[in-house]
């Protein structure tokens, strides 16, 4: 397609903003607007799903603590690089330049890429289940594969239109709000239908030690990071950016998780579309789970558009639109394949173990670079200089001691995971990363 086509059928292209600062006139993004973003990111039903494996293995006193301490943890990490996206107009994956190098930023595009496909594939998966459990339920009739197409385009759209569209005109005057309305509701529910003073008294398995239990609830705002700074970057005031994004992601997804540890425990239903069935009864089971879905196609939107743009750091002179027709197409395919196995559960558990042990050490980095050894200043030209003597280009594209740091803090992670687990890998991984690289700066 070129843009004679887009002209023959009468269609806008899509905004490009590619990888370069964004210039000041866009960037126009404020406090409500992040809260709404990161609001809507930080609920869905994958996020639900994440509630329901905290218990039975910890007590549920436990896992709502460990929700608010992995919240207020992670959240931090993610609003900190999103400072450095709007204070540069960069996305992640250049904002890694300087601390890595730019042939390493090429790497760690690589694996966001990886991890950005694996998250879009599961989210137009659960939208598909969550539709044909209605189709089912309601009419007996079960086609989850055509489902999975329709959800994957739409997700194709969204990604499609760009940031400031999606953020302005589909999430602030439309979708945000219904979901904010549905968890009010089901909050409700809860509240007067179940006994919270027993279900806190009830005892744990031990199969999760709280440790553990933080360190899944850190995966979830982490896995985020590798493309804050892709939308935080077309904000118009750091201060309404970072609140934004802390405190609309902290409320959301802390809420999102209690409400799955809660009704879990309460009903025994571990399939989290059933059990919002179960919640709201049958006449109110249907708009409840399409209100649901409505908001999960921004998760979908967020992961396609995001790695299309870390493509992009490695790839910059390929069109957006393009890459985001065949990361789509690739999501979707993954999710029809995904969607036949029983083994989700045990996939999206190591997905997220997976996530943490290569992202949390990474931007731990990142953070210590930036905000303490460089004191939040960047050479913007320099981060694009791909030559012999660039500032950024170290030894050959590649800093030697972020690359030693960062898999240092990678295999100190697994190590605690493996052999003392009820200590847990994130925060360790991440101090031992970002002290080692600030040791290397110093010497």
């Amino acid at each position: 397609m070129s843009k004679g086509l887009f002209e023959k059928f009468r269609i806008s292209p899509p905004p490009e903003y590619g990888i370069e600062p964004v210039p000041s006139n866009l960037k126009t993004l404020r406090f409500l607007d992040y809260f709404v973003l990161w609001s809507s990111l930080g609920v869905g039903l994958l996020v639900f799903w994440a509630g329901l494996l905290l218990v039975p293995g910890l007590g549920l006193g436990l896992a709502l603590l460990a929700i608010l301490v992995g919240h207020l943890i992670g959240n931090l990490f993610l609003a900190l690089v999103g400072i450095i996206g709007s204070e540069n107009g960069i996305p992640s994956m250049v904002a890694i330049r300087p601390s890595f190098g730019i042939r390493s930023s090429y790497l760690m595009s690589l694996l966001n890429i990886i991890q950005l496909i694996g998250w879009a594939s599961f989210e137009i998966l659960v939208m598909g289940q969550a539709v044909d459990a209605i189709m089912v339920t309601t009419f007996g009739y079960s086609n989850y594969a055509i489902w999975v197409l329709i959800f994957g385009f739409f997700v194709f759209l969204l990604a499609f239109g760009g940031p400031l569209t999606v953020i302005r005109d589909w999430l602030r005057k439309f979708a945000i709000w219904l979901i904010y309305g549905l968890g009010i509701w089901i909050t409700f529910i809860v509240f007067t239908q179940y006994n919270l003073i027993e279900l806190l008294s009830a005892p744990s398995t031990g199969a999760l030690t709280f440790s553990g239990g933080v360190d899944l609830v850190i995966a979830m705002p982490i896995s985020w990071v590798p493309l804050v700074a892709d939308y935080n970057r077309f904000s118009k005031s750091e201060k309404g950016d970072f609140s934004g994004t802390y405190i609309g992601f902290l409320i959301a997804s802390g809420w999102c998780f209690a409400l799955g540890a809660i009704t879990t425990l309460a009903t025994g239903e571990p399939n989290p579309v059933l059990l919002i069935m179960l919640i709201v009864g049958p006449i109110a089971a249907i708009p409840s789970l399409l209100i649901v879905v409505t908001d999960e196609t921004d998760n979908g939107f967020a992961d396609v558009y995001s790695a299309a743009i870390s493509v992009q750091n490695v790839f910059p002179k390929i069109k957006q639109w393009k890459l985001i027709i065949i990361i789509s197409i690739i999501s979707t395919a993954l999710a029809l394949v995904f969607g036949l196995s029983a083994q989700f559960e045990e996939y999206y558990i190591n997905f997220l173990l997976l996530i943490g042990s290569v992202f949390i050490p990474l931007f731990g980095i990142v953070i210590i670079d930036y905000f303490i050894v460089r004191k939040r200043k960047f050479d913007i030209n320099a981060i694009y200089e791909s030559n012999e003597g660039a500032p950024y280009w170290y030894w050959k594209g590649i800093n030697p001691r972020a690359i030693i740091a960062w898999i240092c803090g990678v295999a100190i992670y697994w190590v605690l995971v493996f052999t003392v687990p009820w200590l847990g890998g994130s925060l360790l991984s991440l101090i031992s990363a970002a002290f080692l690289y600030w040791l290397f700066a110093k010497l």
